[in-house]
């Protein structure tokens, strides 16, 4: 669940749901000039699309305009965030059969929306995203889109099938919402390659796979499940799902028992939060512990507390944000094992089959970094795929950027590091140039913290 900064801006979120940048790279140009034959690109599998041909496919110049979405981009990043602008191509929207009908962008009520952008001065490679938390198609508009279309690269990204607060009451059995994200972002990778060939005239050279929070649990899954379609991916901050633990699941309770008086804050540092956090729990007893907890137990264990959430997370911001007084002693080891076997359906393995770099912020306070990445990079060694693997601690980095504008004096925005990061993947599994060492990266005293990350830097080696 991701939100922006703000109480009463957070909750409308919830209920609505570097200083130099790179010319577009000189590779492929398209045939015949801007937009032409654009009717011919069809999405292979969709139920509906349609075509645009955009002077601007960045936010820049979408902004207000139906071919984007800025609410549901509120408090990724940070105010002062810089992106790049003037790429003209053609932007397709459309969705594939689905039978639930959470998502109402463009008045369509369906799920399974997608959006694909094709630049006109093509790169020959494919990013590939699904939304965050539980966001929708264009929610890392500006966080991802923006840069990679203007270092060339066509762009899909997915709703991943179901969003919104009520997202668990879709499938017919605990875990096929979450299953389906995986399914939603496979199925889309492999039609926007085939998109992409009718539009250039080949398929891509190099297709990565991105993502943020549930983005990066998308691009974990993918690079263990299907390394076939992908060249290597970045993931910020993905969320974690193991069958016997560590998740959400594991956490999140006692953060809901803070929340009502019944853990200490020695309780929470036990289950990962981390010392120095302190400062933003306040801001996540609001906005995100107790609606995270009951929509996920809702979607794997719905029979814990079937009137709480119920049929619905609620109707108005204060009740999807209240908590379930009863998932304050949820114990996730206690409950059967049809529970396990519901999050198994989604369970991360730590074989990815791809180059994966990993960023996590030591203080993200709703995916605290030691129940999570530090875990997920521990699991990807174990499985003998550590050479596949850097992962880089973002100190004063924690879940959303835009808590930087509140706290300016002790968070740093992810998002420069991130781009840092997408390049460094690109130079590894292009030109064979290795990356850092896994390493936590500090926060800089000066410079240009929202612009500017490095990676290389001189902090010690955290793994």
């Amino acid at each position: 669940m991701r939100l922006s900064r703000g109480t009463p801006l957070l909750a409308a979120v919830v209920v609505a749901a570097a200083v130099t940048w790179p010319t577009p790279a000189a590779g492929t140009a398209v045939r015949d000039g801007h937009c032409a034959r654009q009717e011919q690109v069809r999405v292979p599998g969709s139920a509906f699309q349609q075509s645009a041909c955009l002077s601007d496919l960045t936010t820049a110049g979408l902004a207000g305009t139906p071919y984007t979405d800025l609410a549901d981009q509120a408090g990724l990043t940070a105010a002062g965030t810089r992106t790049p602008s003037g790429v003209p191509g053609l932007q397709i929207d459309g969705y594939f059969p689905d039978s639930s009908h959470f998502n109402a962008t463009h008045g369509w009520r369906h799920d399974a929306q997608f959006v694909i952008r094709l630049p006109d001065r093509w790169n020959g490679g494919l990013v590939v995203t699904g939304a965050p938390g539980t966001r929708r198609q264009y929610a890392t508009d500006k966080a991802i889109s923006d840069q990679v279309l203007a270092q060339g690269y066509a762009y899909a990204a997915t709703d991943k099938g179901n969003n919104g607060s009520d997202f668990y009451r879709d499938g017919t059995r605990p875990g096929d919402a979450v299953a389906e994200w995986n399914t939603r972002t496979t199925q889309l990778t492999r039609a926007a390659k085939r998109a992409v060939a009718q539009r250039y005239g080949h398929a891509p050279r190099r297709t990565y796979v991105t993502g943020i929070s549930n983005g990066g649990y998308l691009t974990r899954w993918q690079l263990e499940n299907h390394p076939e379609l992908y060249d290597g991916g970045v993931d910020w901050e993905g969320a974690l799902w193991t069958t016997d633990g560590p998740s959400l699941l594991t956490s999140m309770p006692t953060a809901v028992a803070r929340m009502l008086g019944s853990a200490r804050d020695e309780d929470l540092y036990a289950v990962g939060f981390a010392r120095g956090s302190e400062f933003l729990w306040p801001y996540h007893e609001t906005a995100y512990w107790g609606v995270t907890q009951k929509i996920y137990r809702a979607e794997f264990n719905p029979i814990y507390d079937p009137a709480c959430p119920g049929p619905s997370a609620g109707n108005t911001p204060e009740r999807i944000l209240a908590p379930c007084p009863a998932d304050a002693a949820y114990d996730y080891a206690s409950r059967p094992a049809s529970v396990r076997r519901a999050v198994a359906k989604v369970a991360l393995t730590g074989r990815i089959g791809r180059p994966l770099i990993t960023l996590h912020g030591d203080l993200d306070a709703l995916l605290p970094k030691a129940a999570d990445s530090d875990v997920y990079a521990r699991m990807i060694d174990v499985s003998g795929r550590g050479a596949l693997h850097r992962f880089y601690t973002i100190r004063g980095g924690t879940h959303v950027d835009g808590l930087y504008d509140t706290f300016p004096d002790r968070l740093r925005p992810i998002l420069p590091c991130y781009r840092s990061a997408f390049d460094t993947l690109v130079a590894w599994v292009e030109q064979g140039t290795m990356p850092p060492a896994g390493r936590a990266v500090d926060r800089p005293v000066g410079g240009d913290v929202v612009g500017s990350c490095a990676l290389a830097d001189r902090d010690a080696p955290v793994r």
